[in-house]
């Protein structure tokens, strides 16, 4: 059976995006103090902050693009990569650093083919590091979206992996 493209379907719901982005941006105003209000909702909206969207709020609020960039870049919740489906969440604190959170990272690293930062080429899972997920006895842990997995070892990642679809 041949698959039908839905390009047409992308190019509406992405346009339906920018209007419902320029309606939050009325909402607030256009007022520079709102930019970091109108950049959460852009990222919630888009799933995140490429450049094409953050060129769009500096049109629409009149700001140069580099103190919307700046902000993006600034705070760690803002996002210019999109997501995957499943958040992995590395935890490099002392504890787990000391019992093999490192070997755990590599082991994913090599695993999923990305780096930390990054989202799988089919959005299923995007990388991070965390200082501290607050289960040091439980170290090496990794947490995948809010389920923290206790005494992670790089021979055990594809079957925790295979649990999230």
């Amino acid at each position: 059976m041949d698959q039908q493209c839905d390009c047409q379907t992308a190019v509406i719901d992405e346009q339906k995006a920018y209007q419902t982005l320029l309606q939050v941006i009325e909402d607030y105003d256009r007022k520079p103090s709102n930019l970091i209000q109108i950049l959460h909702m852009a990222q919630a909206i888009f799933g995140y902050l490429p450049e094409t969207v953050q060129r769009f709020i500096c049109e629409q609020m009149e700001l140069p693009f580099s103190e919307v960039s700046g902000v993006v870049s600034f705070y760690s919740y803002f996002t210019t990569q999109p997501k995957g489906r499943h958040t992995i969440q590395v935890c490099l604190g002392t504890a787990c650093y000391v019992r093999g959170g490192k070997k755990v990272l590599d082991a994913l690293k090599d695993l999923l083919q990305i780096d930390v930062g990054e989202t799988t080429a089919d959005r299923r899972f995007s990388l991070e590091v965390k200082r501290c997920i607050g289960a040091c006895g439980l170290a090496p842990a990794v947490a995948i979206d809010s389920v923290v997995h206790k005494r992670v070892n790089p021979n055990k990642l594809q079957d925790m992996l295979s649990q999230y679809e």
